[in-house]
């Protein structure tokens, strides 16, 4: 049977194409205009990304590992978290949490303090401080969380700051021919003998700052997420349980 030719039918596609198309130019319209009004209110600021939120007309800006959101204008700018009330689900954590994950795994396993069982299932990142007791304490757990399939990553984050004495520790440290023995060693509060060498504690230092540490011991999952202070082995193998969704 024939069918009589309507334009609108016929348009419908191209329309729809056409509105997303404006939808695109629209959206990168206000990027740039939320980038440009950030850089002028906050010149020292290094924008990382700007991006569109869950929230429309609102976007989301990504300074090092912190996200701010500034309305599409560029006038409004709002510190905090995105949280979904019917759902309770915090939208901004994910981000941050990716942000977190890509900023420590950009450092080299090599420069690094690793303690891992044979066969582990599980890695974790922990920021810390030679001279911090809750480090230490997590520390004479060891091989308890490789008893639970976890394995350790060290950076160090000597709260002191540069040429402190734990910063100078965590040199020795690096700088021992055994290191795993001699963090072992300092954090049973042994005296370990002073050196000196190329170290990356500068580099763990930076890190931590970029990604918000601002105590011992932060322990960050394979997800991204970031539990602070001191958690008991086998709690801890259920919170990553439960991270993964398991």
């Amino acid at each position: 049977m024939f069918k009589p030719f309507t334009p609108a039918v016929a348009l419908a596609p191209f329309a729809g194409a056409l509105l997303a198309l404006l939808a695109s130019r629209a959206a990168a319209d206000d990027i740039a205009t939320v980038r440009s009004a950030v850089a002028k209110a906050l010149p020292d600021v290094v924008i990382d990304s700007v991006s569109a939120s869950p929230i429309s007309g609102l976007y989301e800006v990504m300074v090092g590992s912190q996200i701010v959101y500034v309305t599409g204008d560029g006038r409004y700018f709002v510190d905090g978290r995105i949280v979904d009330l019917k759902t309770r689900e915090d939208l901004t954590e994910p981000r941050l949490a990716m942000v977190r994950k890509a900023t420590v795994n950009a450092v080299s396993e090599k420069d690094m303090v690793i303690f891992a069982p044979a066969k582990y299932d599980h890695t974790i990142t922990v920021f810390t401080d030679i001279d911090c007791p809750y480090c230490a304490k997590m520390h004479s757990q060891i091989g308890q969380y490789e008893a639970e399939g976890i394995r350790v990553r060290y950076l160090f984050y000597p709260r002191a700051g540069a040429h402190s004495s734990s910063y100078d520790e965590a040199v020795s440290v690096w700088c021992s021919d055994d290191r795993n023995q001699a963090l072992t060693d300092a954090k049973a509060g042994k005296k370990i003998p002073a050196k000196t060498c190329d170290n990356p504690v500068d580099e763990h230092m930076a890190v931590a700052r970029k990604v918000g540490i601002n105590g011992t011991p932060a322990i960050m999952l394979e997800s991204g997420d970031m539990i602070p202070g001191y958690v008991e082995p086998k709690r801890l193998a259920q919170m990553i349980a439960k991270a993964n969704g398991k």
